[in-house]
C-alpha cells in the first residue's frame, strides 16, 4: 500500500494535473488527497517534502482573482441616495454584511431569530459558519442603517410561514418567498451598477466581506481584530481578504516619509 501511494507517484499525478490546473485547484485537490489518505490509510502526505515544494511553485508569478471592493464613500453613497422602494432589501443586505464581514450565503441563510434588536444597536448571530464557530457582531445606530432595516423589517408579510429574513422585494413590499443564495451574491454587482462603478463584472459576492476587513484595516485595526471579527483563523487568509487601498497606503507613505503616526493621521 505505501508503494502505490509513495511521493514519487503523487508528484506524478500532480504533475500531470499542473499542466491543466491553476495552482488553486491543485491545492484544492491535494487537501482532498491528503484526507482521504489520512482517513483510510493512514499516510500522512504533508510530510512529503518534493510534493509540497513543487505545489508550491507551481504558484510561483500566480495572482488569485479578488472581487472588487466597495470604499467607505461609495457604501454611504448608495445608501443615501437609492430609492428605498426599490433598493431598500439590499440596502439591509449591504448594513449586515458590510457591518460583519458575512458571505452572501450566511446572509441569505439568516432569519428574523438571528437579529435582536435592543434599541441602541443590533446584534446579530451568525449560527453556522464555514469554521463551525458561531459568530456575534452588533449594527450600532450609525446614520439610519437601525431606521432601514426597520423599515424593511415592518413589511414582512404576516402570514410568512418561515423565518428567513430577506424576502422578495419589489415597489416597496416583500414576498413571501425566500431570497434565495445565488440571487443575494448578486448584491454587490447591482450596487456598483447603481453607482455605476467600472468593472462591475469583478464584483462578486465576496465583495462584501473583502470590503469589511479592508475599512477594518484602513481605520488602522490590527490584523488579530480583523480574524476575531471575520471569524479567521489563518492570519494569511485574513490579509489575503484586505485590499490594498490607496487610502491605506497613503497612511504608510505618511508614517514612512514624515513620521506621523496613524492616530495622528485618522484625527
Amino acid at each position: 500500500m505505501l508503494q502505490v501511494y509513495s511521493e514519487n507517484v503523487l508528484l506524478a499525478y500532480f504533475s500531470e494535473n499542473a499542466k491543466n490546473y491553476k495552482s488553486s485547484t491543485l491545492w484544492a485537490q491535494y487537501s482532498m488527497v491528503k484526507s482521504c489518505l489520512i482517513i483510510y490509510d493512514n499516510i500522512d502526505i504533508s510530510k512529503f517534502p518534493k510534493l509540497i515544494a513543487f505545489l508550491k511553485r507551481t504558484g510561483d508569478g500566480y495572482q488569485a482573482k479578488k472581487s472588487k471592493i466597495l470604499t467607505k464613500s461609495e457604501i454611504d453613497r448608495f445608501l443615501s441616495s437609492a430609492d428605498d422602494k426599490e433598493f431598500l432589501m439590499i440596502k439591509v443586505g449591504l448594513i449586515l454584511g458590510i457591518a460583519g464581514a458575512c458571505r452572501t450565503d450566511k446572509l441569505a441563510n439568516l432569519t428574523v431569530d438571528d437579529i435582536e434588536d435592543v434599541g441602541s444597536s443590533l446584534i446579530v448571530k451568525i449560527p453556522n459558519t464555514k469554521t463551525k464557530i458561531p459568530r456575534i457582531f452588533v449594527v450600532t445606530d450609525v446614520g439610519n442603517m437601525l431606521e432601514l432595516f426597520r423599515k424593511y423589517l415592518s413589511l414582512r408579510p404576516p402570514h410568512v410561514k418561515h423565518k428567513r429574513l430577506f424576502l422578495y422585494y419589489k415597489a416597496g413590499k416583500c414576498s413571501s418567498q425566500p431570497f434565495g443564495k445565488n440571487t443575494m451574491r448578486k448584491i454587490p454587482s447591482v450596487i456598483a451598477s447603481y453607482l455605476k462603478l467600472p468593472d462591475v463584472a469583478c464584483v462578486t459576492g465576496h465583495c462584501l466581506r473583502r470590503s469589511s476587513a479592508t475599512l477594518l484595516a484602513d481605520a488602522g485595526v490590527d490584523i488579530t481584530t480583523i480574524k476575531r471579527h471575520a471569524g479567521w483563523k489563518s492570519t494569511t487568509v485574513a490579509e489575503g481578504y484586505v485590499e490594498n487601498s490607496i487610502e491605506n497606503k497613503t497612511k504608510i507613505a505618511n508614517q514612512v516619509l514624515v513620521g506621523t503616526t496613524t492616530s495622528a493621521i485618522c484625527k
